[in-house]
């Protein structure tokens, strides 16, 4: 199903992030082949990340919601007001990166469990 033409898809995330797990699942139930970039072992690509930022903004990348960024203090918190703020945060503690980010091969790109908002399968 998958031949050279298809695009290859990189799902970026945590291997136990539960969102991660379901949207693993969900490629899988649709027959899509994927690449797993897991941020703990590989660390988040500088390229990559800007890629992000410039495509779906940091305020969508960056998780706000999650247990990461309220353990962190406030100083901290208050200096993200901007691209390069977030971006320097999401180098030092790739867990504020909201997941996944899924690349979807051709500029596509999606942030989050979101498969309403995902290319249908080929």
């Amino acid at each position: 199903m998958n031949d050279s033409s298809t695009p290859t898809i990189t799902v970026y995330g945590i291997p136990n992030c539960d969102s991660v797990k379901k949207a693993r699942v969900w490629l899988d139930q649709q027959g899509l082949a994927y690449q797993f970039h897991d941020f703990k072992k590989q660390g988040v690509p500088a390229e990559a990340l800007q890629h992000w930022l410039d495509k779906a903004g940091w305020e969508r990348v960056l998780n706000r919601k999650g247990t990461t960024w309220r353990k962190l203090d406030a100083e901290t918190q208050a200096g993200v007001v901007d691209a390069a703020s977030a971006a320097a945060l999401m180098q030092q503690q790739s867990s504020v990166i909201k997941r996944p980010v899924i690349d979807w091969g051709q500029g596509s790109l999606t942030v989050g469990y979101t498969p309403d908002e995902w290319p249908p399968a080929a």
